[in-house]
């Protein structure tokens, strides 16, 4: 497995994003089969694992404090805070809510910490910003864990270029991570540069488009809970107009000589040494197929054909819906 930096760590160049085993993916899967996906990743030379407490609830930290504490030593541990399963309406049930407010993201990472059976979490991202606090506040309160050593680096998710920036003069930030694949180039409008400009590391969520890019996806089936069927890109109308850019994907793929799921992460591989994709799967096949596109060479004629396929003027639909878009602080076109 190839390396890369991610601030004072070295971690996989591709490395797993462990939302899919419990959560926004429909009914998760088994504890055993969960189980067997993340031994099989460490054993594969993956070396950050990326939780949530918002992930099931809390679920995906339990989860993955059971099964990899005992080999703490082995791997780079990220979770978020700031937006988590809160009981609002006292009914016993959760809602999601974002709350950035410093006492809630101490209180996160105290619970966090116990979740995850460990004394420290290496890479804490603000998941999101809640725009009713200030970005100085809420990093403010993540440096205050730093310098008690529950947190090694603070990371941010999903803001952009000016919200990294205000908060970078607060607390070093370490990583961002944000929604970047050949169908959301959003990054590329500036927060990208900033990153590389502060000496941030880049981390990419859903890099295979929510799976887009391995195939056709029979949307009728989705699970009911499945959050794809929130997303415009995935309603039929939208959906008919970018089925039509796969029979080009597979083509390139097939002259590569790689599966199509390993041509969307050798393109962000390709893209620049300090990006770090992050897929997720339930499948152990899935995962391997995944980890295999580090050996994928890609030319720059090869490149350049796949961003003048799939890009923001080629895909129909916005990445999230309305409510979606206004939790989120990142630029768009």
């Amino acid at each position: 497995m190839q390396q890369r930096k991610l601030g004072p760590f070295t971690v996989s160049a591709i490395s797993l994003g462990c939302m899919n085993l419990s959560h926004a993916y429909g009914a998760p899967v088994s504890a055993e089969q969960a189980e067997k996906v993340l031994l099989v990743a460490l054993d594969a030379s993956v070396t950050m694992f990326d939780t949530a407490a918002l992930y099931g609830f809390g679920a995906n930290e339990t989860l993955v404090g059971n099964v990899l504490s005992r080999h703490r030593q082995k791997f780079t541990l990220a979770s978020k805070c700031g937006m988590q399963g809160v009981d609002v309406a006292g009914d016993g049930k959760l809602v999601r809510v974002i709350d950035g407010r410093p006492e809630t993201l101490k209180a996160t990472c105290e619970a966090a910490l116990k979740r995850l059976r460990t004394d420290v979490i290496d890479l804490y991202y603000l998941h999101r910003w809640d725009k009713k606090v200030p970005i100085e506040d809420s990093v403010g309160a993540l440096s205050d864990l730093v310098r008690a050593g529950k947190i090694q680096t603070i990371g941010l998710s999903e803001v952009s270029a000016a919200t990294l920036r205000r908060a970078h003069a607060v607390h070093p930030i370490t990583a961002l991570q944000t929604e970047y694949s050949l169908w959301t180039r959003n990054p590329e409008i500036a927060v990208l540069d900033a990153c590389r400009e502060l000496g941030v590391a880049f981390v990419a969520f859903s890099p295979v488009a929510r799976g887009f890019l391995c195939g056709e996806i029979n949307v009728a089936a989705l699970d009911a809970k499945d959050i794809r069927r929130t997303m415009p890109r995935f309603a039929p109308e939208n959906y008919a107009v970018n089925l039509k850019l796969l029979p080009a994907w597979q083509a390139i793929a097939n002259e590569v000589g790689c599966t199509p799921a390993q041509l969307a992460l050798a393109w962000l591989l390709h893209k620049g040494e300090d990006i770090i994709p992050i897929p997720g799967t339930t499948s152990v096949a899935h995962l391997l197929d995944d980890l295999g596109a580090v050996n994928v060479k890609l030319t720059s004629d090869v490149i350049a054909r796949l961003d003048a396929l799939i890009n923001e003027h080629t895909v129909a639909g916005n990445r999230y819906n309305a409510q979606a878009n206004s939790e989120v602080d990142t630029e768009t076109y």
